[in-house]
Parts: C-alpha cells; structure tokens; sequence
C-alpha cells in the first residue's frame, strides 16, 4: 500500500548528483511525472535549468553528495528555490536504490514539505569560509614541517629546545639561519642570544655543540624554505580575508567585546555561520547545528550518554580556541571564573567545550541584535566577580592601614 501526502509544493525536482551524472524528476500539478538523466559540465546544468523552467518548476531539492553539489547549487541558486539536504534525512526503502528512485523519492518528499534544508550561508560567506578552512590547513602544515625541522635539530644533538621556549623565535631563527650557512661553532653561534637568553650562554653553548653535516644542512635548508613558503601563502590567504571581511567589519568588531574572540576568531564565526541569525529560530538551534551542547539520548524513561553530537567540526575548533583564551582573561574573567568551577568537577575537556558553547550563545545575540556582548547583572558569576573585586580593593586597604599606623 503507497501513502500519498499531502502536496505543499505545487512544482518541484528531486536531482540526484553524482560526479559525472544528475538524474532529474520533476511532479507537481498539471505536468507529467518526468525524469531526465544530463550531465554534469556547466553546459549540461544550463541544459537542466531550461528543461525546469519549461516545466514552471519553483523548487529543487538535492543531496549533499561530497563536493559535487556545489558547482551544481551554484548555478541553480539563480533560478529557483534550492533545498540542500542532508543524505541520512532521507534514505529511501533498503534493497530498492536506483538513481532513478532516489530522484523520484526526493521529488515526492519535496513536494510533501518534509525535507529539512541544510543552512547555506551567501556566496561571499562561502568564499570567506573556503579561505579560513584553508588557512587553518596551512597552519597545520607549517606546524609539521616545524616539527620535522626540530627532529633534523635533534638528530644533530642540538638541544635548542631545551634551552629556548620558541625554537622560531628571534634568537632561534637568528641560530638555525647560521647553522645552515655553515656555522658550528658552539661559542659563535651562543652570541647570536636575545634579551633573556643571554644570561643562559653557557646552557646555550652546551646545547649547540652537535654533529652537523651536510645531510643535516640540506634538509635545514629544505624545510626552512617550506615554512617560509608556507608563510607566504598563510599571509596571501589572509590578506583576501580581511578583504571579503571589510564587508562584515561592524559584526566583527561586535563579535569581538566577546571574552576569548579574537579578530581571528570572529572571522571564523563569521565565515561558518554568517551574520544573519535568521537561518536559526533560536540560540539553541545553533547549538545543535554547531554541536556543542548536550546530546539526547533517552530510552524507555532511562537516560544514557548526553555527549555533543558531531556538528560543524570547523566552527567547534573555533570556539575551543575562543574558550581557552577565555579562560585564562584577566581583563574580563567571567568566563574564567566559569570554567575554573566546571573544570572543578568535570575535568578540562568538559569545561572548555561548556565556555565554547557560552561563546556561540552571545555570539548568536550580538549578531541577531547588532549589540556590543554585556554582562548580565543577574548572572551568578558577575555576582561572584563584584565580591572577589570588593574583598581585594578592602585588603589592599588594609595592607595601607597598617603601613601608616
């Protein structure tokens, strides 16, 4: 027996995208149930978009299939109504998959109103949000290839690590640039310290006295040149950022009255969320989508793990970035406070993701309002902070009381 729903959608596609392929089927009132297999080049889309538009089609409805959505949204965003999904939202009967199928199912939803469009921000968010992933790749690249060039370090019983915090720091640089130029010497290369190092020259000196070959040098030699490279590109990616961000320079400077965000992290938000809130009817919607508050998971009346569900994996490192400068803030230490109190009892991990969570929520409010973050006044920690402060200011009284008595 087949369930017929009730129509919500007068004229509506199901597409089915596929890398080489999009199998199109088109119902609705007064037309005949069709289905179409194109191409995917660009002239195929624009073949696809004049058989719909023959056909008085208003809505389209596809799959997040990998990458091979996009180029096809792109094109079709111009001309009707598009309701990406996510895949698991609507898989069709086991055993029965055919393209042809999964085109007419997605049809059929579609025009009963139950599909549940994926959030896609506008083009330019789009190109800041490719731009800020890549840039954290690079980071994390430049990370590596650091790495490996302490090992080659290691390898030659350099023990520049041991003695300076920041091996690509002023003097490390300054160490490993004549290193690779030749220099061996233990006491000429210890000259090269700055500021703080030079009352460490004789750990210095022990430090720098290895082994180095030519080997060594060539891969020194290497890998500097790809951490320069990398440096470049990093510097490149965020020059356009700042460009595609000037549009969204009043959010940001908003974003950033938020403890713990950065002009960084606010173009990070920013580029995964957007600037209008009305793609999410609440605070906690943005939560769940971002996944980073609490999961439900209960059973017969039994609850069992409440662990975040998986999100926007982007947008969460993000706002665990945020979350750890936030709880270490001196200048705003709300959220510090908050987190020391969580962390108490349910460790680290948890009480960084609970601050990150905080973040998104005033984020959410100072992008849906176009307000400055405040302080609640009602907020218990704000309460706490006003005591901790007022015990503090009476103590440095007291210390001055009993110096001129």
């Amino acid at each position: 027996m087949t369930v017929d729903f009730p129509l919500v959608i007068s004229r509506g596609c199901g597409l089915d995208v596929h890398q080489g392929s999009l199998v199109a089927s088109i119902k609705g009132i007064d037309i005949i149930d069709q289905t179409q297999t194109f191409g995917s080049f660009t002239e195929d889309i624009y073949q696809l978009v004049g058989w719909l538009q023959n056909n008085g089609i208003t809505h389209v409805a596809m799959e997040s299939t990998g990458v091979y959505w996009k180029p096809v949204y792109n094109i079709l965003e111009g001309f009707f109504k598009i309701i990406l999904v996510n895949a698991r939202y609507i898989k069709n009967v086991p055993g029965h998959k055919t393209d042809l199928k999964d085109s007419l199912w997605i049809a059929k939803l579609l025009m009963s109103g139950l599909l549940k469009a994926s959030f896609i921000p506008q083009e330019d968010i789009r190109h800041l949000k490719d731009l800020n992933r890549l840039r954290r790749k690079k980071i994390g690249e430049r990370t590596s290839e650091k790495n490996r060039l302490q090992n080659v370090l290691e390898d030659c019983n350099i023990k520049l690590s041991s003695v300076v915090s920041d091996v690509f720091g002023q003097t490390g640089k300054a160490i490993i640039n004549a290193i690779m130029s030749g220099e061996n010497n233990p006491e000429t290369l210890s000259q090269l310290a700055k500021g703080s190092l030079r009352g460490k020259m004789d750990q210095l000196k022990k430090a720098l006295n290895g082994r180095v070959t030519d080997h060594h040098i060539f891969l020194l030699k290497l890998m500097s040149a790809n951490i320069q490279h990398i440096n470049d590109q990093i510097a490149q990616i965020e020059a356009r950022m700042d460009q595609l961000a000037e549009l969204y320079k009043k959010d940001i400077e908003l974003l950033q009255t938020i403890p713990g965000v950065s002009k960084q992290i606010a173009m990070g938000i920013i580029s995964e969320i957007g600037n209008d809130m009305e793609a999410f009817p609440s605070h906690q919607h943005l939560s769940s989508w971002a996944g980073v508050c609490p999961g439900n998971n209960e059973s017969a009346g039994k609850k069992y793990s409440s662990r975040t569900t998986k999100g926007n994996k982007y947008l969460k490192t993000i706002l665990v970035e945020g979350a750890w400068a936030a709880s270490r803030s001196k200048s705003n230490p709300v959220y510090a406070i908050k987190h020391r109190k969580i962390a108490a009892t349910r460790g680290q991990k948890k009480a960084t993701m609970a601050i990150g969570h905080k973040i998104l929520i005033a984020a959410y409010h100072v992008l849906r309002d176009k307000v400055p973050w405040a302080i609640n006044p009602q907020d218990p920690q704000v309460t706490y902070l006003r005591r901790m402060k007022k015990i503090e200011r009476l103590e440095n009284q007291l210390k001055q009381l009993k110096q001129t008595s």
